[in-house]
C-alpha cells in the first residue's frame, strides 16, 4: 500500500531530500507539505480522512511541531504521525508521545529506522474509513 504523507518540515533542502527518500525506497507518496504551525494544522482539518503518514518537525517557521501533533490527536486508526527533528532527546520523545506521536526519529541517525517505520506501515492492510 502507498502511504499518504504529509510533511511538516521549514527546510526546504531537507523537505526536498526527504520526500525523495522515502518515494523511492519506502512507499510514500508525498500529498504536500507545510512550513508552520498554522498552515499544517489548517491543512490537516481540511484533509481529516485523506492522509496515512504525517511527518512533523519541531522547530518550524512559525509556531511548533508540537501544537501540529496536539492538533492531530484525534485522528483515525491507520492514521499516524511521527516526528523527524534534530531535537529528539528522550524528554523531547516522551513529550512527543504523550500528545500522541507515534514515533520520534531523529534526523542525524535515524533516517533508515524512518524508512523501516514507513516499510512496515506500507505493509498494513488500510483500515476501512467511517462511512466506505
Amino acid at each position: 500500500m502507498e502511504l499518504r504523507t504529509y510533511i511538516v518540515e521549514d527546510n526546504a533542502t531537507i523537505r526536498e531530500n526527504l520526500i525523495g527518500t522515502l518515494e523511492e525506497l519506502a512507499s510514500v507518496r508525498s500529498l504536500g507539505w507545510s512550513e508552520t504551525e498554522n498552515e499544517a494544522k489548517a491543512w490537516f482539518a481540511a484533509h481529516h480522512a485523506q492522509w496515512d503518514l504525517a511527518i512533523v518537525d519541531l522547530f518550524l517557521k512559525q509556531g511548533s511541531g508540537l501544537g501540529v501533533i496536539d492538533a492531530c490527536r484525534q485522528r483515525n486508526a491507520g492514521q499516524h504521525l511521527v516526528v523527524l527533528s534534530n531535537y529528539a532527546t528522550a524528554d523531547m520523545r516522551n513529550r512527543c508521545k504523550a500528545l500522541g506521536a507515534d514515533a520520534v526519529f531523529d534526523k542525524s541517525n535515524e533516517i533508515d529506522a524512518l524508512v523501516d517505520y514507513c516499510l512496515a506501515l506500507s505493509e498494513e492492510p488500510r483500515p476501512q474509513e467511517p462511512g466506505s
